[in-house]
């Protein structure tokens, strides 16, 4: 039951091959191609305690030195920089795993009391949050998106390699009673798994006033066993859902959101769909990102990176920093490029870049 779909596949115009175009006199986060990052992503550490099929490898992870992490008072002036110089308005907190960092509250209130002040969104597992969703509320935390990816226990256990289920669904239960929401769910469909499990999960979010976003599986895994062939593509997502909804295009500007959003049985409550492989939001791409040891990213794709830690500790101002980061979006690429024959996935997995 598949209503009015399309889909457009934006990329920027690419410039010709060897043209250097410098970079205009202006403090926001622009870039080649006429975009301007305003959605910074922030990984707080690349310590996650899941370990999804999608994302890491059961064991044998190495994580980041707890040396080269910046610390709270870091990432709270790196932030600072980024709304109070570069023009950035929403900040979310990733990971890994952001509820693993003991000074996450203290971070949330940092940049709350930010001028201008940020929205502030987090990504999670919910594993945790039942015991800090107060607290992080009272800090400022606006937006809050939990991973589920099933309901069934079995089902999350043979995809997280953890039997925890429940403390997942115990933080989305205490979020919601704090007032953080409308909570987003980003769910993940493996082919096999879950993919059946599609309209379950839609209908739970629905009865519970959450927005379910669907993401497609990405090449970030760090043990680089993605597969385009067997990836469940947004459209198969939305022919799944069709079997027990009517989807129609929600025609509301995306406003540089990665998901499409489908009205559900005619609205007003919606679905989104996150295509990053098959159907690329490039073009209106506005997010810069910030690793957990202080290195700034253009893309999650990229293959190079921008140190910010260093100058940093060794005494960079912030308008030496500002500049350092106003360089490293100005090369960002057209596009992630996942469709080209000579692509190559990061050296980085999503955990250690930050979602």
């Amino acid at each position: 039951m598949l209503a009015g779909m399309s889909v457009s596949l934006g990329f920027p115009a690419v410039r010709s091959a060897g043209v250097t175009v410098p970079r205009p006199s202006v403090s926001a986060l622009t870039d080649q191609f006429g975009r301007v990052a305003t959605d910074l992503r922030v990984s707080l550490t690349d310590r996650c305690n899941l370990r999804c099929t999608y994302c890491m490898p059961e064991v044998g992870l190495e994580w980041l030195p707890q040396g080269a992490l910046l610390t709270g008072d870091e990432l709270v002036r790196l932030v600072s920089i980024a709304v109070t110089q570069l023009g950035v308005e929403q900040v979310r907190f990733t990971g890994g795993e952001p509820l693993l960092r003991r000074d996450l509250v203290d971070i949330v209130a940092g940049c709350a009391a930010l001028v201008p002040r940020p929205e502030i969104a987090m990504t999670t597992n919910g594993i945790g949050l039942a015991s800090r969703a107060v607290a992080l509320a009272q800090a400022g935390l606006d937006r809050l998106n939990v991973s589920l990816d099933t309901l069934d226990a079995q089902t999350f256990a043979a995809i997280a390699h953890r039997d925890l289920l429940h403390r997942t669904m115990e933080g989305v239960a205490a979020a919601t009673a704090v007032g953080i929401g409308p909570i987003k769910i980003n769910a993940v469909l493996l082919r096999g798994v879950n993919d059946t499990q599609a309209s379950q999960l839609l209908a739970w979010a629905l009865e519970n006033g959450h927005e379910l976003r669907f993401i497609e599986q990405m090449p970030l895994d760090a043990q680089h066993g993605w597969d385009r062939s067997t990836m469940v593509t947004a459209e198969r997502i939305r022919e799944l859902l069709s079997q027990q909804f009517l989807l129609t295009p929600d025609d509301r500007p995306r406003n540089g959101a990665p998901a499409q959003r489908w009205l559900v049985d005619g609205g007003p409550a919606t679905v989104g769909i996150i295509g990053s492989v098959t159907e690329p939001f490039c073009s209106d791409c506005r997010r810069t990102r910030l690793t957990a040891d202080g290195q700034v990213r253009n893309c999650l794709f990229a293959h190079s990176e921008t140190d910010l830690r260093t100058p940093m500790r060794a005494g960079a101002s912030d308008e030496e920093l500002a500049q350092l980061w106003r360089n490293e979006m100005w090369v960002k690429a057209a596009g992630h490029g996942m469709g080209a024959p000579d692509f190559r996935q990061p050296d980085r997995p999503m955990s250690a870049i930050g979602g």
